[in-house]
């Protein structure tokens, strides 16, 4: 990846409390798709009370002939993660605070890099990674040749020490019988959980690889609203979860999803969007990892702050985003 298209909404209360929410929207096509989806979303809320679950339900209705998925629900996520953020702007409470959780610190891996490339170079990024104060990162592997995966991981691990946590990524590159060969292939270098090795959907595959492999495997950044959690802890097809807010339906489907988790006590990390995440995952009973990436840093007036391992919710109303004009023109897009 060598940008990041990002989707910026502010949504103004007929009081003028202004809530905020960004989306990571993948291609400039999604972003314009979006866009039209929440500027017609947004006519049909006009005049309504900031009562997020009320708005979640009314405009499920209203978009279930097209498709409360992809596009359509990242379009909603957006207005109902503003919506909760106006709230708490509102009643001047961060949102963790808002939600009941307190402002504690929630372990952070840096996400910001590792992506399929030769040893060395992995090798070289890990350590880099490290230097802003985190002691996890998270390594992309599914290389075609399962030996150039082995040689990446065992590099990387004899670079960053044994006391760093590692965790593997493979965007569902694989097949299960792959999976598993090379979930074992792996099973000396430490690596704290495998991530998703094949298709998001294949829940039959992910189980019988839990079953397999004694690393941990880590699904969810693609689930499609918090019904689709249930779906996974039923079939035992991971041992984390690891939620998107834009996906699972913005802080309400958060909320929902995350209940049906900890009813099973599963663990539950983020998927990007770590300045709305540290706050949700405050607030989520079994709370494991933030996934950190610097994505929005260059659009905000004070970025995220990292310390030992560690992110804590900003101490500031609602989600405590506040754009950086001089941010924002220098990366526009036309």
């Amino acid at each position: 990846m060598t940008a990041a298209p990002l989707l910026l909404l502010d949504l103004e209360t007929k009081e003028g409390v202004v809530g905020r929410s960004y989306l990571f929207c993948y291609r400039d096509s999604g972003a314009k798709a979006i866009a039209e989806i929440i500027k017609e979303a947004t006519e049909l809320i006009d005049g309504m009370t900031v009562a997020p679950a009320k708005v979640s339900e009314l405009l499920g209705r209203r978009y279930a002939l097209l498709g409360v998925t992809g596009v359509t629900r990242m379009a909603l996520a957006a207005i109902d993660i503003a919506l909760w953020d106006a709230l708490a702007v509102a009643a001047n409470m961060p949102l963790a605070t808002f939600l009941g959780a307190n402002l504690d610190p929630i372990r952070a891996y840096n996400s910001d890099g590792l992506g399929m490339m030769p040893a060395k170079e992995a090798a070289e990024e890990a350590l880099k990674l490290l230097e802003p104060g985190f002691d996890a990162v998270k390594l992309r592997l599914g290389h075609p040749d399962r030996r150039m995966d082995l040689q990446v991981a065992t590099t990387v691990r004899a670079a960053i020490g044994d006391s760093v946590e590692l965790m593997v990524d493979y965007n569902q590159a694989l097949m299960a019988h792959d999976a598993i060969q090379r979930g074992l292939d792996l099973q000396d270098q430490n690596i704290y959980w495998l991530e998703e090795p094949i298709r998001h959907g294949d829940l039959q595959g992910y189980a019988a690889i839990a079953r397999e492999l004694t690393t941990p495997i880590q699904l969810g950044e693609n689930l499609d609203g918090p019904e689709s959690v249930y779906d996974v802890v039923a079939a035992k097809a991971a041992d984390y979860l690891m939620l998107d807010v834009a996906r699972i339906g913005g802080v309400t489907g958060w909320l929902r999803g995350a209940s049906i988790a900890a009813a099973r006590g599963v663990p539950v990390s983020s998927h990007l969007f770590p300045e709305i995440s540290v706050h949700l995952l405050a607030a989520t009973p079994t709370a494991h990892w933030l996934e950190y990436t610097s994505w929005a840093d260059s659009i905000l007036e004070e970025p995220l702050q990292v310390s030992n391992g560690y992110i804590t919710p900003p101490n500031k109303p609602g989600l405590g985003l506040q754009w950086s004009i001089e941010g924002i023109e220098r990366c526009r897009a036309d």
